[in-house]
């Protein structure tokens, strides 16, 4: 797929640990009980060290916290992660995905002079004090009002991502009109995704429970058309062009998102995986057995979780498959020839990279 030499950009995964319990998120079952497979992993500075040397940084560009599972403003080392990097590559682009609803105002107003003008955070804020935590469950709003003005406050760049559902789409331009005044420099009208899936019909709602177990709000896509992901239109011609989306997913020409950007995706776990959606199908908590995923075949073939632990393990041994005899990124690449997924073909990379169908893509436009 691409040589040690060619990443540019490293996904950091730092913890599986979250404060939240957002009712579509992977790490709990519809914002109740954690998901059964994951064990809170999370990496340390040290670990960091050990994995990420002076002189593989040297060659980055971006390094961007974003994890499947966790949040990094739960993580211990966060803030130290940042500095070690920032300190072996003065002018790499660093940054960060979060829910901002924890740390206290010094600890930002250091993230933000760590960042400097090579650095963002982007803050995932989907409504206001009334709405916000009907999606991000357990999420106080006071808590992400004094992170986020602390950090722009401070010199840091800012974005906020508004996920637009029913219940909020009629606070976007309020919220909009916020981010303004509290000096971010991007507001996103971000078109969920979470609607659109593999299924021949789409998602209409989704219901959120709490610890408990009992029902909380049920989700839905947005009302006005403007603010609805296109990939839901685009899939109902997508099963008419290839007669379902099993077929499309067979044929679909793959173009790898991650191997044009030379981008790793790094575990909290310490697992080197090509990218956040191939780790993506690795704790699916509806799974009694987490290994019926179709990517666990790729990561056995690599020798098990221990051919792909770059803690244990240089990157480069592990990219050049010289741990266990097994290259997962060049296994994977390889199965995008075969005729279907049934044969092999990695299904998550049809959906994600498939040519012609992008919910991801579409979130953004």
């Amino acid at each position: 797929m691409y040589r040690y030499e060619d990443i540019k950009e490293v996904h950091l995964e730092v913890t599986q640990k979250c404060q939240a319990a957002c009712t579509m998120c992977d790490r709990n079952m519809n914002g109740g009980a954690d998901n059964p497979h994951i064990t809170n992993a999370e990496l340390s500075l040290e670990d960091c060290k050990r994995i990420f040397k002076p002189d593989f940084i040297a060659q980055l560009k971006t390094m961007y916290m974003c994890g499947n599972l966790g949040d990094p403003i739960v993580a211990r080392d966060t803030l130290e992660i940042f500095k070690y990097f920032r300190q072996h590559n003065s002018e790499m682009w660093l940054s960060m995905n979060t829910n901002a609803g924890a740390k206290n105002e010094e600890w930002w107003r250091e993230l933000a002079k760590v960042f400097g003008r090579m650095g963002a955070v982007i803050f995932s804020v989907d409504g206001l004090a009334d709405t916000n935590h009907i999606y991000r469950q357990n999420v106080v709003w006071d808590n992400v009002e004094r992170s986020m003005k602390a950090f722009t406050g401070a010199g840091g760049r800012g974005r906020w991502d508004f996920l637009i559902f029913e219940h909020n789409e009629h606070q976007v331009e309020e919220a909009e009109a916020l981010a303004n005044t509290w000096g971010f420099e991007k507001f996103i009208k971000k078109k969920t995704g979470r609607f659109v899936t593999a299924k021949a019909t789409p998602k209409q709602q989704h219901q959120g429970v709490n610890r408990k177990g009992e029902q909380t709000a049920v989700l839905a896509k947005p009302k006005k058309t403007e603010n609805v992901n296109l990939a839901l239109q685009k899939q109902t011609e997508i099963e008419k062009s290839y007669g379902g989306m099993k077929n499309y997913f067979d044929r679909v020409q793959i173009k790898c998102k991650v191997a044009e950007q030379g981008s790793i995706f790094v575990t909290a776990e310490g697992l080197l995986m090509p990218c956040c959606w191939t780790a993506g199908r690795m704790y699916k908590w509806w799974h009694k057995d987490p290994k019926v995923e179709q990517i666990w075949d790729h990561i056995d073939r690599a020798g098990g979780t221990k051919g792909i632990n770059i803690i244990e393990n240089d990157i480069e041994d592990v990219m050049g498959g010289r741990v266990c005899n097994g290259n997962l990124l060049n296994d994977i690449e390889h199965s995008w020839s075969k005729p279907s997924v049934k044969e092999g073909k990695l299904g998550v990379c049809a959906q994600k990279c498939g040519i012609e169908f992008d919910p991801f893509a579409e979130q953004f436009k």
